[in-house]
């Protein structure tokens, strides 16, 4: 496994105040073929999550300045990180994942495992949300938050919202969305797609931001 790119390893996050805590779990997780982030300032995991899109999170519940319960709340938040499996290290407490200061490693290893067997299998299943920076989209549910308020779309613009978030990342051209989102009716020209697009970035907010207009082709969405 060790052998393996880093890019296909599997990522874990550990947050604890003490030093010696993620020295160890770095060092032991690492061993075992693991990418691994540490960090004893609890303020910066959520900045850090949101760049390393970690597989699995494991917080100590009581830290200085930002407790594990606390951080755990605003993962669940983030529409990038909210369903990213936890493990708290508790003194105390009662919550499903939880592992007992002072812990055994094995059986922390063991359980971090078990979790990402989980979520792979989970994650096997056809999503039915997209996310973007705060953005939230589930198709099930014919929901759209941004930040987690809710908004309220149209059916052509959750449509063509939509269609951006599952080609995130790509350029669409203008004729490419009046096709997929339009059907590409004969009334219709290219500034339709501008028009939405304007009004969907309205409602969006600040979470609009996502939308990228490439100049002279189309748009895509970032983040």
């Amino acid at each position: 496994m060790a052998t393996q790119d880093a890019e296909h390893l599997k990522r874990i996050l550990v947050v604890d105040d003490e030093t010696d805590v993620t020295e160890l779990l770095d060092y032991k997780f690492r061993q075992a073929g693991y990418a691994v982030r540490s960090l004893n300032d609890p303020l910066r995991a959520i900045g850090l999550a949101r760049d390393f899109r970690p597989d699995l999170i494991i917080l100590d519940v009581m830290m200085p300045e930002l407790t594990g319960v606390q951080l755990l709340r605003m993962v669940r938040a983030d529409a990038l990180l909210q369903d990213t499996p936890v493990i708290f290290l508790t003194a105390k407490g009662e919550t499903a994942d939880k592992v007992t200061k002072p812990f055994d490693v094995r059986e922390l290893m063991l359980r971090a495992q078990a979790l990402l067997r989980r979520a792979k299998s989970a994650a096997a299943k056809p999503s039915t949300r997209l996310a973007a920076g705060a953005l939230l989209l589930d198709i099930e549910r014919h929901e759209v938050t941004a930040a987690g308020k809710p908004l309220e779309l149209t059916a052509t613009e959750f449509k063509l919202l939509r269609l951006l978030l599952e080609r995130k990342g790509r350029v669409q051209s203008r004729e490419e969305l009046l096709s997929d989102v339009w059907n590409y009716s004969p009334d219709l020209e290219t500034r339709t797609v501008d028009t939405h697009v304007r009004r969907l970035r309205e409602k969006l907010g600040p979470a609009g931001d996502v939308i990228e207009t490439v100049r002279g082709v189309g748009y895509r969405v970032t983040g």
